[in-house]
């Protein structure tokens, strides 16, 4: 067994300095006497020297019967609140005389009484029982996440185990977990280069590393929950302006039950499974008597007990006391697993062990002890198999840490049962070799960082040369429809004060991406376009404008084909006072040329009005109040069955069911606008009995006689159930929809938001726009081209200059009197005329200048052709001019 280290010098925690901060760790070494207090000096003299007034501990403080340790913990968080709150306060709340007796004794049981109300509330209030002993749980808990996973994989070697197991899913997407998925790639990293495991789904997994990374992966977000709660209240100073509501500490406690029930019962799962696994691995030792042992080292029978006692109802603090008990038990058979996956590794003469001395190098006692002394020849030549890269670092320090880096001695249950004992002290936080265990097991996963195939957001892509061609082209058609409309660019920032957002996107504002707040402003990425230039037009006291932006926009949302969480917006908008339905006309005109000119197949622009769609929920007997949220659950038809619609607004909204259905009655109208119009206007329909319906339809009447004149109405399509749940739409509304093969729903949508920019400032600024969702669209040009199966052009370069040789100097000499020619070129070295030939065919460039040694002893060169695969030689000082004439006559 190894010899204990023996105990450090105690370090000093600084408490109440400007900026400290007091952590799980430093609580841990306190408690234990590793470490003692010191009070900052310019922390004392803040604090007040004025009479005392002594006043008596809380009685809950009072009562308790703590443990040394306890005790020292507690005062600490005490003496540690005492110190912010008197910083945190304008008035002396605190005397200098408590704070330097607290230090000094650091014992909650033999601290002084309060020198006045003030300490005593903050005493109370702070909960330092509780929050001292959830430190504890914290400081001992967060080591044990690299532990456990070390400890998997390497029980995965002993038990040639099968990778499969860890082939998660890489979070991102909101159907994967990214705790489960960092566990799993982790343990493969420590994994990596074993010949041990197997790739292929052959090896015994099973229960035993399948569930690795689902339950480590809970202990992980149950030991961050833990230590973001500790953080905040150990280090939050006491707010005392309500007195008689916080002098219990009763709602700090509770917090912390709940936080670390959820991470008792991430424990339960890891003890469970961690005992299984060393069973497993125990059952491959040959030796029946050693194995019959070694699967019974454990005693697990009490374990549901044991669990059951810490979830059984109780104050806080002797629930936390037997949490941290559980911990401790967890610990040690997390040790336990260890020393059984060493002891296996160790007596498998099949495997190369790390060697990390010089004993360790003459080879252990225990492999010769397998091989009985002798090897043959065949022995000799037989090759081992070997640890991965991580787990044989990990191995290496455990088993130097066990020996005290000695050769291992002959393996039998008494020694693996000391093992035991030695790993449950190394990963004790008090031990000094648990810190350099944790780091080097975090140094093994980050650096094959590198090695791991870098991956982008869910929700976002990359786009290639081709698929970049394909988008500049769209892009330039764009542009010139919104240019030849009288279009101005416009521009604004990424990103928005979230008060700038909020608001404006009715339920959809849980979408918006929020930044950390680094200090500043609050702020958000844009969500859309559209508010951004209303934000733009109040701050700039602008009355008309016609614009158009293409940028990007966030969303928060889920995924899918067609549907991203970071895209193009294309946003053509007019703003101020016209004639009714002219600039409606005109956007709608704009989409309409935007649609047909990028030349996507057979779409159809959906048409409402918003004043009649609320016009047909007053008729249908829906509650003013109720009209966005319904307008919500309505758009969502063109996704979902009435029925579904109907459930939601039911059961979610809080409509009547004989609302519902009539609402469903109406919704169902649609087709030609001018024909719909004629049906809503009739004799007794109950729209024209709505004074707001009545207007849109007088309006709807406009605009559809001026698509008709503008040969854009056959592509329009009056439908009742279009509703947008935008909040900021106030007149006609529409929405594009593909009609294609390639499934990608809406590609455009737009409408009149008449009251967005006075949200912003005291000025009404009409305004009216349309925004083609760009994506989509690319996404079947990019499917076209693929059905095509034609070469998709990636550069515009006209002319390749081909050197057969590696003469740079006289290829910059031609190239750049290509270039100073306006014409675009490329220039290639290399003696092989086929890879000339080979790189201007995949690349589409129609023209070669090939120039050799005997082309420039004659003073010319060759051009070649490549689409009519024919070559003409012409003078050197022509060439220039020559190609210019080629390429303009093709």
């Amino acid at each position: 067994m190894a010899t204990p280290p023996p105990p450090p010098a105690a370090a000093a925690v600084t408490l109440g300095g400007k900026g400290v901060v007091l952590t799980p760790a430093a609580v841990y070494a306190l408690s234990l006497g590793l470490a003692d207090p010191v009070i900052d000096p310019s922390a004392l003299q803040r604090l007040s020297n004025r009479a005392a007034s002594p006043q008596e501990l809380p009685k809950s403080l009072q009562e308790l019967a703590l443990a040394p340790h306890e005790s020292r913990a507690a005062a600490a968080v005490l003496l540690n609140k005492l110190l912010l709150t008197a910083a945190d306060s304008s008035s002396a709340l605190v005397t200098a005389a408590t704070a330097t007796t607290l230090a000094g004794s650091l014992d909650l049981a033999a601290a002084p009484p309060p020198a006045s109300r003030d300490e005593a509330s903050i005493a109370a209030a702070s909960a330092p029982v509780a929050v001292a002993l959830a430190a504890l749980i914290d400081c001992c808990a967060a080591p044990l996440v690299s532990i456990a996973d070390a400890v998997a994989a390497l029980s995965c070697e002993a038990a040639r185990g099968d990778l499969v197991a860890f082939d998660v899913p890489a979070s991102g997407d909101g159907l994967s977990v990214k705790d489960e998925a960092d566990v799993a790639a982790d343990v493969k990293t420590l994994l990596l280069g074993s010949k041990l495991v197997s790739t292929g789904g052959g090896g015994p997994s099973g229960a035993f590393f399948t569930k690795v990374p689902a339950v480590n992966g809970a202990f992980r977000e149950a030991v961050r929950a833990l230590h973001k709660r500790v953080r905040v209240e150990l280090n939050a100073p006491v707010k005392l302006g309500k007195r008689d509501a916080g002098e219990t500490g009763e709602g700090k406690e509770e917090a912390l039950m709940v936080v670390v029930a959820q991470l008792a019962r991430s424990v339960h799962a890891m003890c469970k499974l961690s005992i299984a696994r060393a069973r497993f691995c125990a059952g491959s030792i040959a030796d029946p008597e050693l194995r019959e042992k070694l699967a019974g080292g454990t005693n697990v029978d009490d374990l549901t007990g044991m669990f059951a006692k810490v979830t059984i109802e109780s104050d806080a603090v002797s629930f936390l006391r037997r949490a941290y008990s559980y911990l401790l038990k967890f610990r040690d058979f997390l040790a336990w697993e260890a020393a059984v996956a060493m002891a296996v590794i160790e007596m498998d003469s099949s495997i190369e062990k790390p060697q990390a001395t010089a004993e360790n190098e003459a080879g252990s006692s225990t492999e010769k002890q397998q091989a009985g002394g002798k090897k043959d020849k065949g022995d000799r030549k037989s090759k081992k198999k070997t640890l991965g890269k991580g787990t044989s670092a990990v191995l290496m320090l455990l088993r130097d840490h066990a020996t005290d880096g000695k050769a291992v001695p002959c393996v039998n249950s008494a020694l693996i049962a000391d093992w035991g004992i030695e790993m449950s002290l190394f990963f004790d936080p008090k031990c000094p070799k648990l810190e350099p265990l944790v780091k080097k097991v975090k140094e093994i996963v980050e650096s094959n960082e590198v090695g791991r195939l870098p991956k982008i957001p869910k929700g976002t892509r990359d786009f290639g040369r081709e698929q970049m061609a394909i988008r500049e082209r769209a892009f330039a058609i764009i542009t010139g429809v919104f240019k030849m409309h009288g279009g101005v660019a416009l521009d604004t920032p990424v990103f928005e004060l979230r008060e700038t957002l909020m608001g404006k996107y009715g339920e959809d504002s849980k979408l918006i991406y929020d930044l950390a707040d680094q200090g500043g402003e609050l702020c958000s990425l844009r969500y859309d376009l559209t508010v951004p230039f209303a934000r733009y037009v109040a701050m700039n006291n602008l009355s008309a404008i016609k614009r158009y932006q293409i940028a990007k926009v966030y969303r928060r949302d889920n995924p899918s084909k067609g549907r991203y969480r970071e895209f193009y917006q294309c946003d053509f908008d007019i703003a101020g006072v016209y004639e009714p339905m002219e600039p409606d006309f005109e956007v709608i005109k704009v989409l309409t040329e935007l649609l047909d000119k990028l030349d996507i197949g057979v779409y159809e622009v959906k048409l409402n009005h918003r004043k009649l769609l609320d016009g047909m929920l007053e008729i249908c007997g829906v509650p003013a109040e109720k009209f966005r949220t319904v307008c919500s659950s309505i758009d969502k038809l063109d996704k979902l069955t009435f029925e579904e619609v109907k459930k939601e607004l039911v059961e979610d909204k809080g409509v009547s069911d004989e609302t519902a259905e009539n609402i469903g009655s109406l919704v169902k109208t649609k087709g030609p606008p001018l024909e719909v119009l004629l049906e809503l206007r009739k004799e007794g329909s109950k729209f024209m009995q709505n004074e707001g319906s009545v207007a849109a339809l007088n309006e709807l009447e406009i605009l559809f006689k001026a698509l008709e004149k503008a040969n854009a109405i056959d592509r329009i399509s009056f439908d009742l159930s279009l509703a947008r749940g935008l909040d900021y739409y106030t007149g006609v509304i529409y929405e594009a929809v593909f009609k294609g093969t390639t499934q990608v729903g809406s590609i455009a949508a737009g409408g009149r938001y008449d009251k967005l920019v006075g949200m912003f400032s005291n000025k009404q600024v009409p305004a009216v726009g349309v925004s083609l969702g760009i994506e989509r669209v690319f996404a079947i040009m990019e499917q076209q081209e693929k059905d095509k199966n034609e070469v998709i052009r990636a550069t515009e370069t006209e002319v390749l200059v081909s050197i057969l040789g590696k003469d740079l100097v006289l290829a910059a000499e031609l190239v750049n009197e290509l270039w100073s020619a306006g014409i675009k070129a490329e220039f290639k070295l290399t003696t092989r005329v086929q890879n000339h030939i080979k790189y201007a065919t995949q690349t589409g460039i129609p023209w070669m200048v090939l120039v050799g040694e005997s082309e420039m002893k004659a003073g010319k060169v060759k051009l070649k052709d490549i689409r009519a695969n024919q070559e003409e030689e012409v003078l050197r000082k022509d060439f220039v001019q020559v190609l210019k004439q080629r390429l303009s006559n093709p």
